[in-house]
């Protein structure tokens, strides 16, 4: 049985000199950071000393041990931005060539009562691998003249561009007259992994 070959054992490591321990931190002060950074050490720290063995008493008084930087905390990704439907597919959806998987009709309903609806009918649709689907807002009572008309037809694209949304939406657009034209939104949603 052969005998495994040593390996060469561990060289001592030595601690810096003062000639070096000058050079390093007139180093340190000259440098720029790559990335503007809270330093959680002295700038003008030496490198890691902690493992060079031995250190005398002399130098372990005039080297500042280096701390490492606390790991910064992650913020949360940012959902995917909307997407514009592209032609092609507009055409094929208004056309009847792509089929819409699913419709939402949000007539009568409060604020409150649609948002809600909404949100979970395009969870569901996500969940069931639709691509498409149709929300039917309507175009909203003629009221008095010159009085704003259809908070929902005003309200609904405006929750779509929200972050809780947009993570099941790719895009939306104003349907073809044929699926209710200004009173309804081609919605293409994200399919679920």
């Amino acid at each position: 049985m052969k005998k495994p070959k040593n390996l060469d054992p561990p060289r001592r490591k030595r601690a810096l000199s003062g000639e070096e321990l000058e050079l390093w931190q007139s180093v340190a002060k000259e440098a720029k950071p790559l990335r503007k950074k809270k330093r959680v050490a002295d700038e003008t720290a030496a490198p890691t000393v902690a493992h060079l063995s031995p250190l005398s008493t002399q130098s372990k008084k005039s080297a500042k041990l280096f701390v490492p930087p606390k790991p910064a905390t992650l913020k949360p990704a940012a959902p995917p931005p909307l997407a514009p439907l592209g032609r092609r597919e507009r055409s094929q959806l208004s056309r009847g060539r792509k089929e819409i998987d699913a419709r939402l009709d949000l007539h009568g309903m409060t604020q409150a009562r649609a948002h809600r609806a909404l949100l979970n009918f395009l969870h569901e649709a996500s969940d069931e691998g639709c691509t498409f689907v149709l929300v039917i807002t309507g175009k909203g009572r003629t009221a008095e003249p010159g009085a704003e008309r259809g908070l929902l037809k005003r309200m609904v694209p405006e929750w779509l561009g929200l972050p809780e949304f947009r993570s099941v939406v790719v895009g939306f657009e104003t349907a073809h007259i044929g699926h209710g034209g200004e009173g309804a939104l081609y919605v293409r949603v994200r399919r679920a992994r």
